[in-house]
């Protein structure tokens, strides 16, 4: 460890005050400690001599030379166990390492609407720096129990299948669960263009590089972006920038709510989240649990996902999408999120094959808040819609061998008698936007059609 004198921020001085001459004088003097690079093993960092909390962030290197960013994640009684925000290349035993005394914060406010950041929360769409944001902590708490206002107002998606059979509440968090190449990035498109939300914040972790501008051009465009915050962290970023993209997202929506705004977030996805986090985990040296992912993963997604949902005031709307691997939705993340949020949307395979688009499996899908705003007249015609379909289901086999006989059940041969006007209820076309009045009405119709058979 070596010290070196360097000027440190210091309390501004209140005129007159020869106390506070003092402390700024002290301050000055005062040694700044610096501390060195003792391993650089995979994805950590091992650092002796300096001190900092667990998400504090050090800078490695010579100022004005390149320095690394890196973080916090553990602490042993001789090292601080740390991981890159940037690029390792160049990193080697010895480097000095100084310490910021602060965690990662990120801009709030009205000058990020229609701007894309990356993964720390910095402008990367080339129009210049952020101007009058407020800088918080990426760190924030959940909204209190008890404080939290109560979800009783239904918020449009502008996708038929969802706002009728699957109907979403200001405030809640919705699950898009489905394998990979099954429209679940398509469907989170639609509802970023269709929503009547005043805010999207939206935030791609992990995701494809090549998707990133057809998403911003194509599915967002001009008039989308111009109300939306996106934060984008792409696959070949370092674990750590994909965690704390969904954070930094999570900490934007928050600044909004705070001013008593309503916003949707939608992150695609979750899962690469909690991939990142294992990727942390294993290497500041957890042990590995269910599939390989450390305890700390599923802490993580409780910890994001309370954070969003309602406050006192305003209210963060989480649309997340989670791939379940190999298309098991049992597997370790999709079943702790699905246990974690308010409502799920099962997007199958089948569906998706069979050209029937958004693949939204309506009898797998749940609104946990639905019951809560909705009136008793739509929420009849979605319970009978349902009943025709599950009806359908049960005999599909008998169907399917030309077994079963007209007339054994009355649901079964309504279903089968108005297949066609079920399929083009549930289906919509991708640049096609639905209003929720428009929805009922349709719903309203097609179940007076089957009732009248």
């Amino acid at each position: 460890m070596t010290t070196t004198t360097a000027p440190t921020r210091a309390t501004a001085p209140v005129p007159g005050s020869q106390d506070a001459v003092l402390r700024r004088a002290l301050g000055a003097a005062a040694p700044e400690r610096v501390g060195r690079v003792n391993a650089v093993v995979g994805l950590s960092i091992d650092v002796a001599g300096v001190t900092g909390a667990v998400g504090d962030l050090l800078l490695v290197g010579e100022p004005g030379a390149g320095q690394v960013s890196v973080e916090v994640v553990a602490a042993t009684p001789t090292v601080l166990r740390c991981m890159p925000l940037g690029a390792v290349a160049g990193l080697h035993v010895g480097m000095p390492v100084r310490s910021t005394g602060r965690p990662l914060t990120v801009p709030t406010g009205n000058a990020l609407l229609g701007r894309v950041l990356d993964g720390l929360g910095r402008p990367i769409d080339g129009k210049g720096p952020l101007t009058g944001a407020r800088q918080v902590s990426v760190d924030g708490s959940a909204p209190s129990a008890l404080g939290r206002a109560r979800v009783d107002t239904p918020l449009s998606l502008g996708v038929r299948a969802l706002d009728t059979m699957v109907t979403a509440g200001r405030g809640q968090r919705l699950g898009l669960f489905a394998g990979s190449g099954v429209g679940k990035s398509s469907l989170l498109s639609m509802v970023a263009r269709g929503t009547d939300a005043e805010i999207s914040v939206i935030a791609l972790v992990g995701e494809r590089g090549r998707e990133v501008r057809e998403f911003l051009e194509d599915d967002l465009g001009p008039e989308g972006l111009a109300r939306s915050v996106v934060v984008v962290a792409t696959s070949d970023e370092p674990p750590l920038v994909r965690l704390r993209a969904a954070f930094v997202a999570t900490s934007i929506a928050e600044g909004f709510r705070a001013e008593g705004r309503d916003v949707v977030l939608m992150m695609d996805s979750l899962t690469r989240v909690a991939m990142a986090q294992r990727e942390i985990g294993l290497s500041v040296g957890e042990p590995p649990a269910t599939r390989g992912y450390p305890p700390s993963t599923f802490s993580l997604l409780a910890r994001l996902l309370e954070r969003a949902g309602t406050a006192e005031r305003g209210s963060v709307t989480g649309i997340y999408t989670v791939l379940v691997d190999g298309d098991d939705h049992n597997e370790p993340i999709a079943d702790a999120a699905r246990s974690i949020l308010d409502g799920h949307v099962v997007l199958t395979r089948e569906l998706a094959v069979a050209g029937h688009f958004p693949s939204i499996d309506v009898l797998a899908s749940v609104s946990r808040v639905a019951g809560r705003v909705t009136s008793a007249d739509q929420r009849e015609a979605a319970v009978v819609l349902r009943q025709v379909m599950a009806a359908r289901r049960r005999a599909q086999d008998l169907l399917d061998v030309g077994a079963y006989v007209a007339g054994s059940n009355a649901l079964v041969d309504a279903a089968v008698q108005h297949a066609g006007a079920i399929d083009a209820f549930l289906q919509q076309p991708l640049d096609d936007t639905a209003e929720p009045e428009d929805s009922w009405a349709r719903l309203a119709s097609l179940v007076r059609a089957i009732g009248g058979q």
